[in-house]
This record gives structure tokens, sequence and C-alpha cells, in this order.
């Protein structure tokens, strides 16, 4: 089972940077999109026939937003996490099957001057109450822009953004949490120690150019999955956002 997300920063844009292209190369069982930034319906997005289109987007226009495109048909589809405070702005869907849930995820940026750090942090909570309600079901793909990254070598230079928004302690501590509760990062777990493997970049300053990136979007999984994991990889080569895809490769047959 192939699984692909991507921040498109824009599905619009996007769709005029080769995304259909990069679709029809990879066709996975899963894409989960976020940062869409439209309603269904606003563009063509033309997958084919066989794709069940699942989208959350944020009641402001243009703004966030997240969408899974599939052709396996869910038991059950829930949008946020029915908290009033975190579901006005397209940031969570989760799609539940026989042996799985996949929720795919647009973690609020703690923005600049860490004006938003405080709601970050009750998002942090809530999410991972959320999460581990539905891991105690049944197992869990977590996937999305989580706007952090974890350790040090997942960003060019940590000395100079420690306690950046997406490098704050407290953003970093909330991750380590969620991992200690049952949950593995499937790209670390099959790749401990590699440097320099990264998936946004700012516009500025020729960042993805000269690879001054940070690894913030990511795929984890319940720890009863880790075993089935056969692939976990930054597809870095593909552009059309500031973000590049990440991607996930499961066996759970």
């Amino acid at each position: 089972m192939k699984l692909i997300s991507w921040n498109v920063n824009g599905l619009r844009a996007c769709l005029k940077k080769g995304f259909l292209d990069f679709f029809q190369e990879q066709t996975p069982d899963f894409l989960c999109l976020q940062e869409t930034k439209m309603e269904q319906g606003q563009a063509d997005v033309d997958l084919g026939e066989a794709y069940l289109e699942y989208w959350n987007s944020a009641e402001k226009k243009g703004y966030s937003g997240t969408a899974i495109f599939t052709p396996h048909t869910p038991i059950s589809v829930a949008m946020g996490m029915d908290k009033d405070i975190h579901d006005h702005e397209g940031r969570l869907i989760t799609l539940e099957y026989p042996a799985f849930y996949l929720v795919c995820c647009y973690t609020p940026n703690s923005q600049d001057g860490l004006k938003r750090l405080d709601y970050r942090m009750e998002w942090e909570e809530d999410l991972r109450a959320y999460l581990l309600s539905l891991d105690q079901k049944k197992p869990v793909i977590y996937c999305g822009d989580l706007n952090v990254a974890h350790q040090e070598i997942d960003l060019k230079n940590p000395k100079t953004n420690r306690q950046n928004a997406g490098f704050t302690d407290q953003e970093r501590e909330k991750m380590s949490l969620l991992l200690s509760s049952g949950f593995t990062d499937t790209f670390r777990y099959l790749y401990p120690d590699v440097t320099g493997m990264y998936s946004w970049w700012s516009y500025r300053f020729n960042a993805r150019k000269n690879n001054a990136g940070w690894r913030i979007d990511y795929f984890i999984v319940s720890d009863r999955l880790r075993d089935r994991i056969k692939q976990a990889e930054i597809l870095t080569q593909v552009e059309g956002s500031d973000h590049c895809p990440v991607l996930l490769e499961l066996d759970l047959e």
C-alpha cells in the first residue's frame, strides 16, 4: 500500500506546476494534501473515475485546507476532531478502514513572534488525545505538514533557528511526547542518522538550491505497524510547492 502526503501550498497553483503528472506517475493508494487553499470544485482535479475525493476546507477563503484522494471506500469519514476551537480551518481529515485509521493533518503554524504558540500547544494536546483514542481501536497512520522539525538533524541551521516557529523547545517536546505515547516516525525509524533530508525550503535566499531546509512533513504510525514499513522516502526531486511530497509504503496484507 502506497501513501503520499504533500503540502501543495495552493492546489490550483500546483496544478499548473506538474501536479497531475506527478500523480499519474505515482498512482498512490492514498494521496493526502495540505494547504489546498480551495474548496472542492474550484478547479478541475482530474484524477480519474476510480478516485474518491474527501475535502475539508477552511471557512476563510483561500486559506489552509486538507484533502484525501483514494480509490478505497472508507467505513467512515470525520472532518476535524469534534472540537469547535480547532474545526474551522480545515486542518484534519480521518478515514476509517477495517485495518487502520488514516489521519491527514495540517498543523497550525506558531507564526512569527510565536503569536500562535499557546494555541498550537492546545492543538497538540487535543490532537494527541484524539490519536490515542483512535489507536485504542485500531492502528493509526498519521501524516501531513506537522510544522515542526523534531531533532537538530531535521533542519539545516538548528542553532540559529532555535525558538523560531517550528523549532521551539515546546513544539519539539510535543512531538517527543506523541512518539513516546506509542507512535513511530517512519522516516527516522528507517534512517535514524541520515542528515540533509528535508521536505520544506523557504522561497528566499535560494534555500532549495542550497538545500537549506527543514523536515516538517511526516508519516507517523502506531508502533505496532512499524514492522510493516517497507519504504519511507522524501521525494526531494518533486517541485511544484515549497514543500516536497513524502511517501510511505506499508505491507498490510
